[in-house]
């Protein structure tokens, strides 16, 4: 026979915990009172309230410090290794690009902590948060397929800056578009062409980058002489006038090295091609290649060095049948 105070135990009804595991404010509150549904109306009044408090301040405190190591990152790379040394275009195109970097991952850093904080305070009041992930990873495969080209964008305009492929004022190629560039976003490249016509380029259609005007550029000026000319003479009055024009106080700066004359490039059909090359400071080249054309004209017609134009020779056939029947006829008719 079972003891009476065993017997009497279980016929007493089991009292289930009014917490559920986590709930410390319910728990603390039932310890005190002894009161199931006290303690659970102060975890909802007190303890509910205090974790979605908890759980803004983590986020804010997240968001901030990721806020701060990406402005950090964002100035060490604005200064770059040589500091105040760099050239001030270089500078003012590295800060623009840096503060374009940071602006983006802070963006992207705001949107993840707000999603993460917002489903863990869904979570707290007691939403079943497992729909919910579902739903978003459907609705983002959805977007993936339905966007591809929006994200594919906005992928490659973020590897264009970080990658510093071309700015604001550079002249690029971008294969169907020619021209400087006035703006770059992440989804989008402004640039306009000679003719005056703006070109407005999404990122993710760009195959290939033809910068012109990244750190130095070159003017190639190809002379043409006449086959009867020394060759050897003329290459040294090339170097004389490229040498004068580096040594110009007008283009100090401009000119970054010493001119060089390659040498014979062509043999044409009416001409012999000679090739002359010259480093330049960014978008200067087009401007020193006409002033160095100018120079070498003026000094061609002081040398007397000749400059062939293109030349044709026509030559005028008779058609004798057609010249000759007139008098055929004329013949015949005085037979008759």
């Amino acid at each position: 026979m079972p003891a009476p105070e065993l017997t009497q135990a279980m016929a007493l009804p089991l009292t289930a915990a009014p917490c559920a595991d986590g709930e410390q404010v319910c728990d603390l509150v039932y310890d005190w009172t002894d009161n199931a549904r006290f303690a659970d109306w102060a975890d909802v009044i007190i303890g509910t309230p205090l974790a979605i408090i908890g759980l803004l301040a983590l986020g804010f405190v997240v968001r901030w410090v990721l806020h701060r190591i990406v402005a950090r990152v964002a100035r060490r790379a604005e200064r770059g290794v040589l500091g105040d040394r760099t050239d001030p275009k270089t500078f003012a195109r590295r800060a623009q690009r840096a503060e374009t970097m940071a602006g983006v991952f802070q963006s992207i850093i705001t949107v993840i902590v707000i999603a993460v904080v917002a489903t863990m305070i869904l979570a707290e009041v007691g939403v079943n948060i497992a729909p919910i992930i579902a739903s978003a990873g459907i609705i983002g495969i959805a977007l993936g397929f339905g966007a591809q080209s929006l994200v594919k964008d906005f992928l490659s305009g973020i590897f264009i800056f970080m990658e510093d492929q071309y700015g604001v004022g550079d002249v690029v190629d971008l294969g169907e578009a020619v021209g400087s560039v006035e703006a770059v976003t992440l989804r989008v490249t402004r640039l306009r062409d000679v003719n005056g016509t703006v070109w407005f380029v999404p990122n993710g259609e760009i195959l290939r980058v033809g910068n012109q005007s990244k750190n130095w550029s070159r003017a190639v000026i190809d002379v043409s002489v006449g086959y009867g000319e020394d060759l050897v003479r003329v290459q040294q009055v090339l170097r004389e006038v490229a040498h004068d024009l580096w040594e110009d106080e007008d283009f100090k700066g401009v000119v970054i090295e010493e001119p060089e004359v390659t040498g014979v490039e062509q043999l044409a059909a009416d001409a012999v091609t000679v090739r002359v090359m010259i480093k330049t400071a960014p978008l200067e080249q087009w401007a020193v290649a006409r002033a160095l054309r100018q120079r070498i004209k003026a000094r061609f017609d002081h040398e007397g060095i000749e400059i062939p134009f293109a030349q044709r020779v026509v030559w005028h056939r008779e058609d004798k049948r057609a010249a000759g029947q007139p008098a055929d006829r004329a013949a015949a008719g005085d037979q008759e």
